[in-house]
């Protein structure tokens, strides 16, 4: 259903205009009953000619091309669930093809595919050597459009590459810390507005190896139940208890939060060592944005500390593009750990980590990720230095702040057009991630081959990755898409949806477009 949040807020006691600067609009509508039973039974379906097919195999009435385990590898472990093997072999192995497909180009607006095709039902590939050329890219998380190979943008790139070379070949503690990094870290604190930052080489790695470096046995973490994979495997390497509340719940986490405090550690009922509460800015298979003015209200009350991974809306979101923090109109400061990649909107590699000068000083000599791993590529850090310097208007024009005010503009317009077309789409208004729900397993590949075939490339998402019932397409809007590109996805997408029958909402179309507030600014460089 439509969630209004201001209508949330009130009836869980706390007024709008406390804690929120603006409207805040997010659509999650239940698909209608018939929907989620035909989901199932197709999931149904499947499972029994997945298991009759193994049958035929064990008796050798049907090829086994899987790998046979041999028997000496009885007694080991197994790898694998064996459940997964037989969704992996059985189901998932039907759509194969609509995943890992090759790219031969930037992945701008429109790229490149290699194209493949199968002779045994998705097994193997062999590519044909042809190309298909101009697919519009509705997957890259380039929000702002920074990958891109333009000689002139990347100029300074081509400098520090032919100056530096591809490698550092040590370690930041070694001797891995070059000048570039030290100006890419006073120029990330600068853009944040902290005391200090610090830059790894490895997006994944910000999360997983630097969350053991500040947590650890007789600690408390209180993670949001679609945290990204990072998030999960940093606090389980930590060592800490963890405990799990409810997508966005803030009954649910400050139930957690107070049991904390009241029962304190099990067995010895001690007061735990830390508390820390870790979310995300934008949840990268909802298109939902973090409610973090009354996250920032239970830490502060409850003294926990908060860990904010703004992976996907550092860049994306806010005036400026500052993330969450400037979304909501608040300071960096009530924000304790403050984490970000350079992977998406930046064009580039790596994270960062920011916050008080004590707590990066303290991640420079106990992060695992500063001890062993491989300092950032002197050229990759020059991209990120030219891309924040763009959006900081520090390169002499308005070309950054016109990105982010362009991705604005996109995401309301797709958003809103896909409404009116009748999809049930997930997220926030402003959230550049649109997932638009597919539900039925059969309609993942028929989706994206489709799509494929009108030089649309997408991401399509099933079960595990998502609840069993809630299968569904991710598209990523960029600022570098132009109207005419989003109108050719809308009208294939228009198309799709009568033909696979995936206009599930039922709240009727407006006859009347949705109009929002344009800035009348005239940017010029």
């Amino acid at each position: 259903m439509y969630c209004l949040l201001q209508v949330l807020l009130q009836k869980n006691g706390v007024s709008n205009g406390t804690l929120y600067k603006k409207t805040f609009i997010e659509h999650f509508e239940q698909a209608p009953m018939y929907v989620a039973v035909f989901t199932f039974v197709g999931f149904a379906v499947g499972t029994i000619f997945g298991y009759l097919r193994d049958f035929m195999r064990a008796w050798g009435l049907e090829k086994r091309n899987i790998a046979a385990e041999r028997e000496q590898q009885k007694d080991f472990v197994p790898l694998y669930q064996d459940f997964e093997n037989f969704y992996t072999r059985n189901l998932y192995l039907r759509i194969r093809d609509n995943w890992n497909r090759p790219i031969c180009s930037v992945p701008g607006p429109q790229f490149d595919l290699m194209e493949r095709v199968t002779d045994d039902y998705n097994w193997t590939f062999r590519f044909t050597g042809r190309t298909i050329k101009n697919v519009i890219n509705m997957g890259s998380y380039n929000y702002l459009g920074f990958a891109e190979t333009d000689v002139n943008a990347l100029k300074t790139v081509t400098i520090e590459l032919e100056k530096y070379g591809t490698g550092v070949c040590s370690t930041r503690q070694e001797m891995g810390t070059l000048d570039k990094h030290v100006e890419l870290e006073k120029l990330v604190a600068t853009f944040l507005g902290v005391e200090d930052a610090m830059v790894f080489g490895m997006g994944f790695a910000t999360n997983s190896m630097n969350i053991p470096a500040l947590v650890g046995k007789g600690c408390l973490i209180l993670s949001d139940e679609l945290n990204h994979t990072s998030l999960v495997l940093g606090a389980r390497l930590s060592g800490a208890t963890i405990r799990i509340f409810k997508h966005n719940n803030m009954q649910s986490l400050e139930k957690l939060l107070r049991d904390a405090i009241v029962y304190g550690q099990p067995r010895t009922h001690r007061a735990w060592r830390k508390i820390i509460i870790l979310v995300e800015g934008i949840y990268s298979m909802e298109g939902s944005i973090v409610r973090l003015p009354e996250i920032v209200s239970l830490k502060n009350k409850y003294k926990a500390y908060l860990y904010l991974d703004e992976a996907h809306s550092i860049g994306a979101v806010g005036a400026t593009g500052r993330g969450v923090v400037e979304y909501f109109g608040m300071s960096p400061d009530d924000v304790d750990v403050l984490m970000g990649t350079f992977t998406k909107s930046f064009g580039a590699a790596g994270g960062y980590i920011a916050g008080k000068k004590g707590l990066v000083d303290f991640l420079r000599t106990h992060s695992h990720s500063a001890v062993y791993a491989t300092s950032m590529c002197p050229a990759v850090a020059e991209q990120i230095i030219r891309a924040m310097k763009c959006l900081m208007g520090l390169d002499g024009t308005t070309q950054g702040l016109q990105r982010v005010r362009q991705l604005e503009k996109n995401t309301r317009y797709f958003r809103r057009k896909l409404h009116e077309m009748g999809f049930i789409i997930y997220g926030n208004d402003d959230s550049p991630v649109v997932p638009l729900l597919l539900y039925m397993p059969g309609k993942i590949g028929a989706f994206a081959r489709r799509m494929l075939e009108k030089n649309i490339g997408v991401v399509v998402v099933g079960f595990p990755a998502t609840p069993i019932t809630e299968s569904r397409a991710r598209f990523c809007v960029s600022a570098a898409h132009t109207r005419e590109m989003l109108d050719t996805v809308l009208n294939a997408l228009d198309e799709l949806g009568d033909f696979l029958h995936l206009k599930y909402s039922r709240y009727s179309k407006s006859s009347h477009p949705e109009l929002y507030e344009e800035s009348r600014l005239e940017l010029e460089d």
